[in-house]
Order: C-alpha cells, then sequence, then structure tokens
C-alpha cells in the first residue's frame, strides 16, 4: 500500500468510519464478536465514561489513498495508572487493521508520537482506560469463538507488533471446563468446612439488594481484590454507579453468588452469565432497527450452551480459605438448571497461579492466549 493517511477522529462521519471498519474487516469470519456500537460511542462521551475523568483519549482512523477505512486505533493516558504504578505509558487499545505493514506501523508511529508529546516515555497494548475494558492481543486459538468482553483478532496482527519492535509485557489466558453434572467431591468438602470453620455462606442479591447498594458493594470488592494485578485502577464512585446502572440489568441474579461472613460482609462474589456471542453476531452490534431482538431472546428466552465466568474477586483477607470452593459449590447445579454444558473464564494473567489453580477440579484447558505488548519511545 503506498498511501496511508492516519486522521485524528474529529467529527461524525470519521467516528462512524473508526465504528463500523470491524465490521467489514471481518465480514465472513465466524469467530469475530462485535462490540456494541453503543459502548464504542459511550466510551468518548464524558457523560457515559467517568474514565475520562482522570484519561486522556484520542482516536485514530486511516485511509487508503482511495478514501477507503483501512485501520483504526485508540491512544490513552491513563493519568491515575501512571500515577498508581510509577510509570509514564500511553496506552493502545481498539486496534484494527488489514495486513498491510503499512497500515499497522503508521496507526502505532500515530499514538507514539501522541503519547511522546504528553511526556509518556512507553506504549502498552492493547488496553483500555479500565481493566475491565477489553485488553490483550489475541496470539493462539485463532479458530475459536470470541465473546462479550475478550478481544478477537486475525493471525497476522502480532506478526506485524513483533515486527515493529514490541515486545511481550504481559500475558492472559482464559480456562474452558465442561460443566459437571454433580459437584465434585473436593468442591463439596471445602465448602462445607468453610462454613463450618469460617462462618461463611453464599447469598443471592436480588433486584432490591441492588437498589440498596450491593451492586456498590460487589465493584467495591472488586477494587480490593484487584489491585495489586497489572495496571488495575480502581473504579471511582462514579465510574460504579455507571457501571451498576449498565451492566447489572443484564445479568440473571441466579448466576451471581455473593459470599458473606458471619458479620454480613461481602468478602466474595462471582459474576456469570450466559454467553451473548452468537446474538451479538446476528445484532451487529447494533441495536436498531433490529439488533435488540437476538440480544433479547439471549438475554430473556433462550440462551447458548455456554456460561461466561466473568469475574471472581475475594477479599484479600479470605482468600485461601474456600471462598472459591463456595462458588463452584453453588454455581454447578445452576449451570446445569439453565442447562449450560461448558463455560470458560475471561483472560486471568498467566501469573496468577493462584487463580488458575482453583480449576483443577474441573480438568481446566487453557485457551485463547492473549498479549500486552510494549516498546520503550
Amino acid at each position: 500500500m503506498k498511501i496511508v493517511k492516519v486522521k485524528k477522529v474529529r467529527n461524525r462521519r470519521e467516528m462512524n468510519d473508526f465504528i463500523r471498519f470491524p465490521e467489514k474487516l471481518y465480514s465472513g469470519c465466524p469467530y469475530y464478536v462485535p462490540d456494541m456500537e453503543s459502548d464504542i460511542r459511550d466510551t468518548f462521551n464524558p457523560q457515559k465514561n467517568a474514565g475520562l475523568e482522570f484519561s486522556d483519549i484520542q482516536a485514530f482512523v486511516a485511509y487508503d489513498g482511495e478514501g477507503n477505512t483501512v485501520g483504526r486505533i485508540v491512544g490513552i493516558v491513563n493519568r491515575r495508572a501512571n500515577e498508581k504504578w510509577g510509570t509514564r505509558n500511553v496506552r493502545f487499545g481498539f486496534i484494527e487493521f488489514v495486513d498491510d505493514a503499512d497500515v499497522s506501523a503508521a496507526l502505532l508511529n500515530a499514538v507514539e508520537a501522541w503519547g511522546r508529546e504528553r511526556g509518556m516515555d512507553c506504549i502498552q497494548g492493547p488496553m483500555g482506560i479500565f481493566d475491565f475494558d477489553k485488553e490483550g492481543m489475541l496470539v493462539e486459538d485463532f479458530d475459536q469463538a470470541g465473546s462479550l468482553i475478550t478481544i478477537y483478532n486475525y493471525p497476522y496482527y502480532p506478526r506485524h507488533l513483533e515486527a515493529l519492535g514490541y515486545e511481550k509485557e504481559v500475558d492472559w489466558v482464559q480456562v474452558r471446563i465442561n460443566v459437571p453434572e454433580a459437584v465434585p467431591p473436593k468442591y463439596e468438602r471445602v465448602a462445607r468446612l468453610s462454613k463450618e470453620l469460617f462462618g461463611l455462606r453464599v447469598r443471592k442479591l436480588t433486584g432490591k439488594d441492588i437498589a440498596a447498594g450491593y451492586g456498590h458493594k460487589v465493584f467495591r470488592l472488586l477494587n480490593e481484590a484487584y489491585s495489586p494485578l497489572f495496571g488495575y485502577t480502581e473504579l471511582s464512585e462514579r465510574q460504579i454507579d455507571l457501571y451498576v446502572r449498565r451492566y447489572i440489568p443484564l445479568i440473571n441474579l441466579e448466576m451471581v453468588p455473593v459470599v458473606e461472613n458471619e458479620k454480613g460482609e461481602m468478602v466474595g462474589v462471582a459474576v456469570t452469565m450466559g454467553s451473548l456471542s452468537e446474538a451479538l453476531r446476528k445484532s451487529k452490534g447494533r441495536l436498531f432497527p433490529f439488533g435488540w431482538y437476538p440480544l433479547l431472546r439471549a438475554l430473556k428466552w433462550k440462551h447458548e450452551e455456554k456460561a461466561e465466568l466473568l469475574l471472581v474477586a475475594v477479599r484479600p483477607d479470605y482468600q485461601g480459605v474456600g471462598v472459591n470452593a463456595l462458588f463452584s459449590d453453588d454455581l454447578i447445579p445452576v449451570f446445569n438448571k439453565l442447562h449450560y454444558t461448558w463455560a470458560e473464564t475471561g483472560p486471568q494473567l498467566e501469573s496468577n497461579v493462584k487463580e488458575l489453580s482453583q480449576w483443577k477440579p474441573l480438568s481446566p484447558k487453557l485457551v485463547k492466549r492473549r498479549r500486552c505488548y510494549k516498546k520503550n519511545l
């Protein structure tokens, strides 16, 4: 490709090009799961994204000589994360490009220059503003379907990054399990001992509980449990407000066990839901005019056979006392009742051995390795 022009997204037409480019790029790809178009627009809206209170963000879109969209990328400077971790990182995210070295180089060069203008000395990604945003470039298992919470990309992506001098910073993997017909004896035994020795119990939240503030308690617990993890930035109260309003209504609360201690304090939570991957593919990421219908069917009437194990968090002082066994003891019967035959976790750091080892009684399979790349500027 001889001519590549990278532009900062400044107007609605360019934002439409940015948002809709993946639909063209992945046309006919059975593994790609689109984002909700409204979610991407909200990312750049300070009224909808509280993370912009402490982050700078800039979208870029690449065109060829004939004006066709050939790539996109976002630059992010998360000031709160840089302060917490003592870094001067610019992040890149939302990266998509055709298989052309000139295009990928032009996109990343644009973010590198944007970061240097802001005093940054290292670039890393793919990452978002916040740790619950999609992160990590797929480097294995390109023939497996993506999901609502993960990135899918073509096999040529990591080759382009490495050719440009980007190196591995961290990897995430996902855990896939088949849902057993009965709770494994080890989980039953540990769950029983956790109740007897530590006074723990499983509770299912209701809509009234969420309205009374338990939704906020869930996210505060996530902040506490995930704080030491790579790149994590604690959610602000305004961010928590937005997450509770946006995502809690999508979840069947029967699939969200909470563990409390004798004082009624929340010490653990597992957030799971039925997969929306097929519904998102059918809707092409748009609610209107007809995209709402497959999503409604998936949420209310008919679901896939896959459950998504989105988030598992345990308060640090209660780690290692069987809270994860209580989750499994509760969820396996629920998954069977709802006819889920297999489940997959969200991305988990490969270095988080404690988290990965909890799945051993279920004969787990590690799949879909994702990578955060870095490069000094």
